[in-house]
């Protein structure tokens, strides 16, 4: 809704929308509340996901994944997050009409909002990072060490995300009765992720940062992608993002593609109080697309596998910053 005229200083604020009529019934969608801050979350949008089938026993220690957001689909308010793992994300934002940033985050093991509350034992600690990047830390949705890199990305071009996961060196107990070596991992151990990411404008691999996350130990895990829209303002266009190409390479350097994903949708598309939410297959490539109440949603938890490409990643280790 927009005023157009008044005669007094201000607009009337809407307090509530009666919706009625024979075309209202038990399937309309809408927000009908405001638990759980659902006007807010409403506003924004249904974000969708892709979930990466990886294969079993894989320890993934790399990610590589191909991004594009095709032309007249980088909507402000959009974050296309390419390589996501169940301790962080790392993606592309349209910030502003002039700003876009390649985003890079870690979450903390501490759980809270606040980051100020996150005790020191607990903490994302900065390892390096790349030129002109800008790091700290982040809330509101977990805690954690955020970096970012503004840079002018392009709708139309194909932007390439390598992810690596490497844990904290584990520690040989032997058995003095029967002469056996185990293996154990110290409780407060460590495992780094660094993030690279790929300009064809440059065409060179930049170092976005590295992060070391205490209390971990582990390899890349719960691999996905999504899309969302983070400016409410913005929930009433459509955006959408082609995902292509994802691979792994395990600690042996074995390369494995990943041609299968499982489709889904935040809660406010699984309460139904949105329903312009999609993914699938589109051009040999995995899809997302949300937002602009467009009709046709995607069932959520859909699987969807696309034909292998065979385009293993070519990349000169020994040339990564």
């Amino acid at each position: 809704m927009k005023g157009l005229k008044k005669t007094g200083t201000q607009f009337p604020n809407i307090g509530s929308l009666i919706l009625s009529g024979t075309a209202i019934n038990e399937q309309t969608s809408y927000v009908k509340n405001n638990e759980g801050n659902f006007f807010h979350w409403g506003r924004r949008g249904p974000s969708v996901h892709l979930n990466y089938q990886l294969p079993s026993q894989t320890e993934a220690e790399w990610f590589y994944n191909e991004v594009t957001v095709p032309k007249g689909e980088d909507v402000i308010g959009s974050y296309f997050m390419a390589n996501g793992f169940a301790e962080g994300y790392f993606g592309i934002q349209v910030n502003s009409a002039t700003e876009r940033r390649i985003l890079f985050s870690v979450w903390s093991p501490f759980t809270t909002d606040n980051p100020k509350d996150i005790p020191e034992s607990h903490k994302i600690q900065l390892l390096k990072k790349g030129k002109e990047v800008h790091t700290g830390e982040f809330g509101n949705e977990g805690s954690g060490g955020q970096s970012y890199l503004k840079y002018n990305w392009k709708a139309g071009n194909t932007y390439k995300f390598l992810l690596r996961a490497t844990p904290g060196t584990p520690i040989p107990r032997p058995n003095a009765a029967d002469g056996t070596v185990a293996i154990e991992y110290v409780k407060d151990s460590t495992t780094t992720y660094t993030a690279y990411f790929f300009a064809p404008e440059l065409n060179q691999w930049q170092l976005i940062a590295s992060f070391e996350r205490p209390k971990t130990q582990t390899y890349l895990k719960r691999l996905h992608s999504f899309l969302e829209n983070f400016i409410p303002e913005y929930g009433d266009r459509s955006r959408k993002v082609l995902f292509s190409n994802q691979w792994v390479c395990d600690t042996k350097g074995n390369w494995t593609e990943l041609n299968t994903a499982r489709f889904t949708t935040d809660n406010t598309g699984n309460v139904n109080y949105r329903k312009d939410y999609a993914g699938g297959l589109m051009d040999g490539s995995f899809y997302l697309k949300n937002g602009g109440f467009f009709s046709n949603f995607t069932p959520a938890k859909t699987m969807f596998t696309r034909k292998e490409a065979g385009k293993k990643p070519n990349i000169d280790w020994s040339k990564l910053p």
